[in-house]
Order: structure tokens, then C-alpha cells, then sequence
């Protein structure tokens, strides 16, 4: 979240953008393929909404900085889709 920040600061008066999508637990394939089945069992239950999220629930952060006019106004911006876990500042 610092490096993009920092990032869109310096790279400001180039016109390039920089953001970060900081997600929380997401359930995806390689999730049971990585911690094994004892691993998975309560993954993403820390998180306030009580589950991990699916991929298709984080995919409009991306979608947006991807879109040159919906985020055209936005740098060094960060977008947490966290299930409702607070973030850093």
C-alpha cells in the first residue's frame, strides 16, 4: 500500500496512475492445493463476514483501476476488499 502510494506521487507528472487492490482471504484453486485439506478447514474465517471471498467478489476492484474513465480521477488509492477487516492507513 506504501509502495503504490509512493509510487503514484513520483509518477504523478508522467500521467500514470498507481493503485492497489489489497484483498483478504480469497477462496480460489490453489487454495486446497497449497495448505492441503487440513489447511483449509476455517479459511477466511477470521475475517469479519465469516468466509473467505470468492474471486468473482474481488474482480470489480480490478475491473475499475483497469477502466481508464471510471478511475481516471484516482492515484495512490487502495481498495480493500476484506470481508469488512480494517486496514492500515
Amino acid at each position: 500500500m506504501n509502495l503504490s502510494l509512493s509510487l503514484s506521487k513520483a509518477l504523478r507528472g508522467r500521467g500514470i496512475r498507481v493503485n492497489c487492490v489489497a484483498p483478504g482471504p480469497v477462496w480460489t484453486p490453489l487454495i486446497p492445493a497449497t495448505l492441503g485439506e487440513r489447511g483449509t478447514e476455517g479459511f477466511g474465517a477470521q475475517a469479519p463476514m465469516g468466509r473467505a471471498a470468492d474471486p468473482d467478489e474481488i474482480a470489480p476492484s480490478y475491473v475499475f483501476f483497469a477502466s481508464g474513465r471510471l478511475s481516471s480521477y484516482y492515484t495512490g488509492e487502495t481498495l480493500a476488499p476484506t470481508g469488512g477487516e480494517i486496514q492500515p492507513s
